[in-house]
């Protein structure tokens, strides 16, 4: 009930300040398969606009930073409600990872920015492993996401475009037992050209 009721709640308030416009909502998984998320990073508020542009469905995971969970505990709380969860960057926090995996094969969305930072000018920066390693691990399929500002960054009352792109096939994201890094380097490549489609057919 708090889920759907931030999630509304939003969707009015961020409609009121931004002219959202959601392209490709139809590439996401309707069938209760799990599935990973995977968005280019602009701005603080870059998860607000994909949830509301998905909208509807079961309560995504969403990957951040364990920083944002120590600047307050009502903000802490809020956050867990809403499916975020915390990771220490650049310190392996493997159990986290491993539980949050668990449940995407049961079903469950996870969003994840792969350049794992934002992008102060809107350009792409360098992709991390963590959503590769995910999605081969769980053996789901994940959905390229880009994020597009008029104006390059975020500005109050700027129009808005969240773009969802085709599926990238679980089996091309099979990183097998030794997590190869060559199909790990095709599987990043894949991702890159995906954003950059995104982008080129649906920029301002």
């Amino acid at each position: 009930m708090f889920y759907a009721f931030v999630v509304t709640g939003a969707w009015l308030l961020w409609h009121l300040g931004f002219r959202i416009q959601v392209i490709g909502k139809e590439n996401l998984p309707k069938d209760g398969r799990g599935f990973v998320l995977a968005s280019n990073h602009i701005s603080a508020i870059d998860p607000v606009f994909i949830v509301i542009a998905r909208y509807w469905g079961k309560r995504m995971l969403i990957m951040a930073k364990d920083e944002l969970f120590h600047i307050n505990p009502l903000l802490s709380w809020m956050f867990r409600n809403v499916g975020v969860f915390g990771v220490e960057r650049g310190k392996g926090d493997t159990k986290v990872v491993e539980q949050a995996i668990e449940k995407v094969k049961k079903g469950q969305g996870m969003l994840i920015f792969p350049e794992g930072t934002r992008s102060k000018t809107g350009e792409l920066g360098k992709v991390k492993s963590g959503a590769f390693v995910v999605a081969s691990q769980a053996g789901v399929e994940m959905i390229p996401c880009r994020i597009i500002y008029q104006h390059g960054t975020m500005k109050l009352f700027s129009r808005v475009r969240v773009c969802f792109g085709k599926p990238i096939p679980a089996e091309h994201l099979d990183l097998g037992e030794q997590k190869s890094a060559a199909k790990l380097r095709a599987a990043k490549q894949e991702l890159l050209e995906a954003w950059e489609a995104l982008y080129d057919q649906h920029h301002f």
